[in-house]
């Protein structure tokens, strides 16, 4: 997909990641943007407009540090270029953990 190759490339210029993380740090970091991803994938889905996706996620208090909800935007952009009926069969929550895990 060509759209996961962007996205961790636009996510680390979001989050400040540091190189010598250890390997239980870099499964965490990546299981919260993975939650970010899924997050803004369900508001597409559940038919929240492109502008508010922010406030919608953040209004259910998500379960992830305050400092990733920084890369919902980035997430909505590419995650809402993406056709309902596509996304309905990615699982984009584990494609995006696989993807930032070997990365």
């Amino acid at each position: 997909m060509k759209y996961l190759m962007i996205l961790p490339f636009a996510v680390s210029l979001t989050l400040a990641a540091t190189s010598g993380a250890a390997q239980t740090e870099k499964e965490l970091d990546c299981g919260y943007q993975a939650d970010v991803a899924g997050a803004v994938r369900q508001a597409r889905l559940d038919g929240v407009s492109e502008r508010k996706v922010q406030s919608a996620i953040e209004k259910t208090n998500p379960s992830w540090p305050a400092q990733y909800s920084n890369a919902i935007p980035v997430f909505t952009a590419q995650i809402y270029a993406i056709k309902k009926r596509d996304l309905r069969e990615i699982d984009l929550r584990s494609e995006w953990l696989g993807t930032c895990m070997n990365n």
